[in-house]
C-alpha cells in the first residue's frame, strides 16, 4: 500500500499544481515515506517542489520534547536553509508572519485516531488560518492505526481545548484527511482542501486492523506512541493523564499499563470483571510490577495492569478501551470510597478545569465514576447515543 506522502513523491501527476507555488510541510518524526526518508528530506529533494518553510506540531517537527507542556523553539533546518516553525511554543496556531512564507501547506501527521491527540487541532488551527489567508491546505493521509471503531463521549459545547477540537467522541475511527473534511464541513471554512489518499489502505483486515502490519515500520508519532498496542488502547489510557495513577511514563510500555504503589491489581480486575465483563473484551488483562523512572511515582514500585492487544486473544470489534479505563476508575472507587483518583494541575493550558473533564470533554466520566448510584449501563446508555450519531454523521466524510 502507498500512503499519500508515497503517492506525492511517486505520482508527478499529483505535484504538478505545486509546481509554481511557494510549499511548507506540517510534519513529525513519524512523518516518513516508504524507505523510511522524512517526508521533510523526500519533499525538499523533489526538483519540482519548492519548500519554503516547515512546521512542526507538539513534541516537535523532530520529536524532540518528551512530554506535555514542553514547548519547541522555531529554529532554521540546518541542512535544508529552511526556516521551521513551532505550533507547539510560544503559539499554537500560525501567525501571519508564518502564513506569508507559502502558498500551499501540506499535512504529514500520523494520528493515533483518538480526539485528544493534539495534531488533529493543529490540523483545525492551519485550517482555520488558511481560511482567513486564501492558503491551500493538502493531508497527505496515513492510516488510523485504531481503525473505524467509535467509542466514547462526545465532547460537550464550552468544553472546547487543544484537547478538544469539536464535538468529536474519543474514538472517532476516521483518517486525518477524512477528520479534516468534517473539520471543513462543521465549522464551514471556506478553505481550499484537498486529501492525497491512500492506494490500498485496509481498515479491517487482520493482523493490523487499521496498520499496515508487517508492511510499514512503526514510528512513535510522538515520544509515548511507541506500540501499536499503545495506540490500541490509547482512547482509553490517555484518561490516566487526568488522574493519580501512572500511565506508565517512565517505562517502555506508556499508556498500555497503569498503576500506583497503593493499588491492588488482583482486586482492581476482580471487581471491573464483577461490574461488567463485557467491556473488557477484546483483549487480556494482567496483573504487573514497574517502577517510572520520571514523572507520577518516579522510583516508585507501582502495583498495576498491563492491557494486552498484541496476542491471539485480541479482537478488535469487542476491544473497547474508553469503557475499559473507565471501569477501572470505577472499580477503584467502588473499592476504595476516598481514594482519590482525579489530579488537580493545569492541563494542556486549561485553568480552573479539572484535567480529567478537560480530557473528556464534560464531567459526565467523572460524575459516573464518583457517583455510588451509578452502573455501567448508565454510562453506556450515554456513550452509545453519542456513538450511534457520530457513526451516522462520519458517513458521508468516509473515503475508504
Amino acid at each position: 500500500m502507498k500512503f499519500g506522502i508515497d503517492r506525492l513523491i511517486s505520482e508527478k501527476t499529483l505535484r504538478t499544481p505545486l509546481s509554481q507555488k511557494r510549499v511548507a510541510l506540517l510534519a513529525h518524526p513519524a512523518s516518513t515515506t516508504e524507505n523510511l526518508t522524512h517526508s521533510f528530506d523526500a519533499l525538499c529533494a523533489c526538483p519540482d517542489i519548492k519548500i519554503t518553510a516547515a512546521f512542526g506540531p507538539q513534541h516537535g517537527l523532530k520529536g524532540d520534547k518528551q512530554d506535555n507542556m514542553i514547548e519547541s523553539e522555531d529554529f532554521v533546518d540546518p541542512v535544508h536553509g529552511v526556516p521551521v516553525f513551532s505550533l507547539y511554543g510560544e503559539v499554537r496556531r500560525p501567525t501571519d508572519e508564518m502564513m506569508a512564507t507559502f502558498d500551499v501547506l501540506l499535512v504529514d501527521l500520523q494520528d493515533l485516531g483518538c480526539r485528544i491527540y493534539t495534531f488533529i487541532t493543529t490540523l483545525l488551527y492551519v485550517l482555520e488560518a488558511a481560511a482567513d489567508h486564501k492558503k491551500e491546505v493538502w493531508v497527505l493521509d496515513r492510516p488510523n492505526p485504531a481503525g473505524r471503531p467509535i467509542e466514547g463521549l462526545s465532547l460537550r459545547p464550552g468544553w472546547e481545548s487543544f484537547v478538544g477540537a469539536g464535538p468529536i467522541p474519543m474514538r472517532h475511527g476516521l483518517t486525518l484527511g477524512e477528520i479534516g473534511h468534517w473539520f471543513v464541513k462543521h465549522f464551514k471554512l471556506n478553505v481550499e482542501y484537498r486529501v492525497i489518499e491512500m492506494d490500498g489502505w485496509t481498515y479491517a483486515s487482520s493482523p493490523g486492523y487499521g496498520w499496515p502490519l508487517f508492511e510499514r515500520s512503526w514510528i512513535n508519532p510522538s515520544p509515548n506512541a511507541p506500540t501499536l498496542s499503545m495506540a490500541r488502547a490509547y482512547a482509553g489510557t490517555v484518561m490516566l493523564e487526568g488522574s493519580t495513577l501512572s500511565e506508565g511514563r517512565g517505562t517502555t510500555r506508556p499508556l498500555e499499563v497503569f498503576g500506583a504503589p497503593d493499588l491492588d491489581a488482583k482486586d482492581v480486575i476482580k471487581e471491573m470483571e464483577k461490574l461488567a465483563p463485557s467491556w473488557i473484551l477484546g483483549c487480556r488483562l494482567r496483573e504487573c510490577w514497574f517502577e517510572p523512572t520520571f514523572h507520577k511515582h518516579q522510583r516508585k514500585l507501582c502495583n498495576g495492569v498491563q492491557i494486552h492487544t498484541d496476542d491471539p486473544g485480541y479482537n478488535h470489534d469487542r476491544f473497547r478501551p474508553w469503557r475499559l479505563q473507565a471501569l477501572a476508575f470505577k472499580a477503584i472507587r467502588n473499592l476504595n470510597p476516598e481514594y482519590e483518583i482525579w489530579r488537580d494541575f493545569e492541563y494542556e493550558y486549561e485553568f480552573g478545569k479539572l484535567p480529567i473533564d478537560v480530557i473528556n470533554g464534560s464531567t459526565l466520566l467523572r460524575d459516573w465514576v464518583d457517583d455510588a448510584g451509578s452502573s455501567p449501563s448508565d454510562l453506556d446508555r450515554l456513550a452509545l447515543h453519542d456513538e450511534r450519531a457520530w457513526d451516522e454523521e462520519r458517513q458521508s466524510l468516509l473515503l475508504y
